[in-house]
């Protein structure tokens, strides 16, 4: 019997998810922080070192290598950090992480007080910061679930994303008020300070990623145990649906976006290039931000296939509209709306991912989503960048975010009709 209503035909609703649930949960409310901080300090660093390189070497090759080598690690190591986070305590795998960007920036202010900064030492740096960030990604999703479990992982990894929109949007402001405060070798230097909140809160917490698992049993690691979890991911038609819709958006778009604003800035024409380029690049950062606080606000968008594979659609929708239109006005409201779809992307991706993984393969199963979903921005400065040099960069972009959208519609179709064959579980929806 209902205990709303005293029927006893009727089933009450079940009660709708907290707003802001991971932000009340005392366990995940600090780690929120410490990960935007972290996140912030990430940016710091690519701020002043990508300035330091340029001035120092003048190269082009290595301003693409650092792209590559920022994302390249995602794509190789991805599953088999989420090994280690499935094996092992995700607290030490995270704070290990964070000890590896903290050396990475030392390095960097040494090399930067001695004056004997070559080449070979910045690729060096450039790919161990790359190889920081992949290890970091599996451990921390996995905390996160173990921190709100299933009910509240929604708004966990929403709200995560959002105080990481955060990061990156404030890490070039602060990184450029150090740059300009403290020179690049102080700057850098001071800028280990914001990777310790994180690192100490770690030690503090008793979540270990695991704790709400039960005693599952954890798996040795290894490279053919990395191929067994992906022949079993392929067989799973809602967590690949998952997986190439993360994929697409970061071929096609990825990290393209930003690395070309500044030409955007210049044929859209609005007053002063500089300003023009930095309006646009704080739209697109905040895109993500509002988004993230509207939706977590509102409760629109639950985490199912269908709304992963509409916010996609968005995204590349967005961004083609962008990529053509000669307002700077409605460029600006287009960057906005495509952060907030890309937000929401991510962040049901990510949740279904998790929902749908069995316990014991967890890490790895995210490590195959980030492998996609992060690993393939590298493609990006092919289907952008290079193309862009020989059609121009509205073409590339504009052809890109099309074939963002048409592959889109492509893998929610296919989701569609192979859903029957493989339902999902009870907790997760699928359309």
């Amino acid at each position: 019997m209902c205990a709303a209503c005293g029927q006893n035909t009727h089933v009450p609703k079940p009660e709708s998810p907290r707003r802001f649930a991971a932000l009340r949960n005392p366990d995940c409310r600090p780690y929120l922080f410490g990960a935007a901080l972290a996140m912030m300090a990430d940016n710091i660093e690519h701020v002043i070192t990508y300035w330091v390189l340029w001035e120092k070497f003048h190269s082009s090759a290595l301003a693409g290598f650092q792209v590559i080598s920022h994302w390249v690690p995602f794509l190789f190591l991805s599953v088999f950090f989420g090994g280690l986070a499935d094996r092992y305590d995700c607290r030490r795998v995270i704070q290990f992480a964070q000890v590896l960007f903290m050396l990475v920036s030392a390095a960097w202010g040494v090399l930067f007080l001695t004056g004997t900064l070559q080449v070979w030492h910045a690729c060096v740096l450039l790919v161990l910061h790359g190889v920081a960030g992949a290890l970091w990604g599996p451990g921390e999703q996995l905390m996160l679930h173990d921190f709100v479990g299933d009910e509240e992982l929604p708004s966990a990894v929403r709200l995560n994303a959002t105080f990481r929109s955060l990061g990156v949007l404030f890490g070039p402001a602060v990184g450029s008020a150090l740059l300009l405060g403290l020179g690049p070798t102080w700057g850098i230097f001071a800028n280990i300070a914001f990777y310790l909140p994180l690192t100490l809160f770690l030690f503090r917490t008793k979540f270990t990623g695991h704790t709400r698992d039960g005693g599952v049993p954890r798996k040795r690691v290894g490279i053919m145990d990395s191929v067994r979890v992906l022949r079993e991911v392929r067989a799973d038609h809602t967590l690949v649906s998952m997986i190439i819709l993360g994929g697409l958006g970061s071929f096609f778009v990825g990290a393209s976006l930003q690395s070309a604003m500044p030409l955007f800035a210049q044929d859209l024409g609005s007053g002063d290039a500089g300003t023009a380029y930095g309006i646009l690049l704080f739209a697109n950062g905040v895109g993500g931000v509002v988004g993230g606080l509207v939706l977590e606000a509102t409760g629109w968008i639950r985490p199912t296939v269908l709304s992963a594979v509409i916010s996609t659609g968005l995204y590349g929708l967005f961004t083609l509209c962008f990529a053509v239109t000669p307002s700077y006005p409605i460029a600006v409201l287009l960057l906005v709306a495509g952060g907030v779809a890309n937000l929401a992307s991510m962040s049901v991706g990510q949740t279904v991912v998790q929902l749908m993984a069995p316990p014991a393969d967890r890490g790895r199963v995210i490590g195959v989503y980030g492998m996609s979903a992060n690993g393939l921005r590298f493609g990006s400065g092919i289907t952008v960048g290079l193309f862009g040099a020989v059609v121009g960069i509205h073409w590339s972009l504009g052809l890109s975010a099309a074939a963002l959208c048409v592959g889109t519609v492509l893998a929610g179709l296919w989701a569609r009709s192979s859903a029957p064959e493989s339902p999902a579980p009870e907790k997760t929806i699928t359309s």
